[in-house]
């Protein structure tokens, strides 16, 4: 249970906002992929690549025109499942209340922020896990990724990593849940 979370933690961190550490939190969270999911752990080197050379202003920057400016690709789980509804603030207090029921400390984001959903998947039971993760997350990671679409976001291979890492274990739940 300890290294899902420290991996999930560690996804968390790739999308906060970038200071000084972030070129090295990339190549944590990759080392980290090596022995679990190649495919994922390719995707950040890829994503490490683009960003080598880079200083932090211009991390900052892509940062925020990927997913501040970007509505389409914005960080928030529960946007992308309903709008602006009521359904949404529901999801907010039912997150918060998980978030919380698991030790989990929010930052200045809302609760439905994609730091604090990775961080609540690694900490919740399996089959919990499984459950936000194939209503909830991995629907909304797929609006994320069509919105970057085109867009040649660097940002993309991150997600992209994310979403192959919560897929695998995931999938089974998925596809059963499909065929119910």
């Amino acid at each position: 249970m300890i290294e899902i979370v420290r991996l999930y933690d560690t996804f968390a961190d790739l999308l906060k906002y970038p200071g000084e550490g972030y070129p090295p939190a990339v190549e944590r969270c990759r080392l980290a992929l090596e022995d679990v999911n190649a495919e994922a752990a390719g995707l950040l080197a890829e994503f490490s690549d683009q960003i080598r050379g880079w200083d932090t202003a211009l991390i900052e920057e892509i940062f925020v025109q990927t997913f501040d400016l970007n509505p389409v690709c914005a960080l928030e789980v529960g946007w992308h499942l309903f709008g602006d509804t009521y359904d949404r603030g529901a999801f907010l207090v039912k997150v918060r209340e998980e978030l919380r029921r698991h030790g989990v400390t929010e930052s200045s984001e809302v609760p439905d922020h994609l730091t604090h959903v990775l961080a609540l998947l690694g900490r919740m039971e399996p089959e919990e896990a499984d459950a936000l993760a194939t209503i909830a997350v991995l629907p909304a990671m797929e609006k994320m990724l069509a919105g970057l679409e085109g867009k040649q976001s660097p940002y993309e291979n991150v997600l992209r990593a994310i979403r192959c890492v919560l897929a695998g274990p995931h999938a089974i739940v998925a596809q059963e849940m499909k065929h119910e």
